[in-house]
């Protein structure tokens, strides 16, 4: 019999993963990972991480499958909070989920599942996998969940072919309102409980609070580049270089509008938090500079500041899932791509050159931030990620 070892989190998804592995006649194991100790900067009654537990634990024992905590706090710590901070505090955005998946999920995590016979690892991720052979090789497919709504493949967009041979995903061809209709019919405490929101495996965290236990505040000034007087719109350009490069403010093409407590704060795209009224149209952040402490802000959502159709990825952040589709230098391909999580999916060409991978889009993308993932597929299925630069 083989052995799974499910990730399980005190949801509802996970929950129903370990009872659909059990029902697949996998010997199981449920283990949650506890990966962080500090309430102060969460809203305790939103994902309490003993809660969780205990309803983890509570689920495990009706199942009637063996269940312990592990304490990864440590790895958690160095591995995606030291990071979130360095890349804040560089004026990046970085997506702390994502790397959860690749650092600790399917890496620690995954190091302690095999150290404990398992042959696999299972969680409630909205995503499916299958196989393939090719060139007398299997390759292994990351393939979107079948509920759009849902579909979290995104988060795994760092996953390797090694990995992904090892993960199991239970749920991904069920609708959402099926996975809680299986938790009732099981009778499970987790079928009603709503899902969590947050960073992963922390809760719901106050990001200003959370960010200022090491960037420290630092008033700056807030100025406003006006949309008539836009002089930095390159869309035109047949450059695939200049359709990619990052717009550059200078504090002289604009009016001092307000201040702020530290350009690290913020992020491209954002609305809230600014706490500036009067303005006709709202204000949106078009750019953040953490050198000089400055943010740039536009009126209302069409401002040209917040649209660029192309983006860039340094060669050593580009991460294919599948390896056998990677580019070589001077060819190009034309993908499916997105730069968030449920954003919907976007025409994009790919371009490999000799140090860096640049992606074109067809339609102007809005908000595009330095440090988040871009994510590609071809129909449904994720092909690579990058790291936007």
């Amino acid at each position: 019999m083989k052995r799974v070892v499910v990730g399980m989190s005190g949801g509802v998804d996970s929950s129903v993963a370990a009872y659909l592995c059990k029902q697949q006649g996998y010997e199981v194991i449920g283990l949650f990972m506890k990966n962080w100790h500090d309430d102060s900067v969460t809203i305790s009654d939103e994902c309490p991480w003993l809660d969780d537990s205990n309803d983890a634990m509570v689920v495990a024992d009706k199942l009637g499958i063996p269940f312990q905590t592990v304490d990864l706090s440590e790895e958690y710590k160095s591995r995606i909070v030291d990071y979130m901070f360095k890349e804040y505090e560089n004026g990046r955005t970085p997506n702390p989920d994502v790397l959860c998946n690749r650092e600790i999920k399917f890496d620690v995590f995954l190091k302690i599942a095999e150290g404990l016979g398992a042959d696999y690892v299972a969680t409630g991720h909205y995503c499916r996998k299958d196989s393939i052979q090719k060139d007398d090789k299997e390759i292994h497919r990351l393939i979107a969940g079948k509920d759009n709504n849902k579909d979290q493949s995104y988060f795994l967009c760092q996953i390797n072919q090694k990995q992904l041979s090892k993960i199991l995903f239970p749920i991904g061809h069920l609708e959402k309102t099926e996975v809680r209709q299986i938790a009732k019919q099981q009778q499970l405490i987790t079928a009603e409980k709503k899902d969590s929101q947050g960073l992963c495996f922390i809760g719901k965290v106050k990001l200003p609070e959370f960010l200022q236990q090491q960037l420290k505040p630092k008033e700056g000034k807030v100025i406003e580049i006006p949309s008539t007087s836009f002089r930095y719109n390159n869309l035109e350009s047949e450059s695939i270089e200049a359709l990619s490069q990052k717009i550059v403010y200078d504090a002289k093409d604009g009016k001092v509008i307000g201040n702020h407590q530290g350009a690290h704060y913020y992020t491209k795209g954002q609305r809230k938090g600014l706490n500036i009224g009067g303005t006709p149209e709202p204000l949106f952040v078009i750019d953040t500079d953490v050198k000089e402490n400055i943010i740039y802000v536009g009126q209302g959502k069409k401002h040209p500041g917040l649209y660029r159709k192309g983006l860039k990825i340094k060669n050593h952040e580009v991460h294919w899932i599948r390896e056998d589709l990677r580019l070589k230098p001077g060819v190009s391909s034309s993908y499916l791509a997105r730069i968030r999580y449920r954003q919907p999916l976007e025409h994009v060409t790919l371009y490999q050159k000799e140090n860096d991978l640049f992606a074109i889009f067809d339609n102007p993308q809005m908000a595009i931030a330095e440090g988040q993932f871009m994510a590609w597929y071809n129909n449904d299925e994720l092909i690579g990620s990058g790291v936007i630069s």
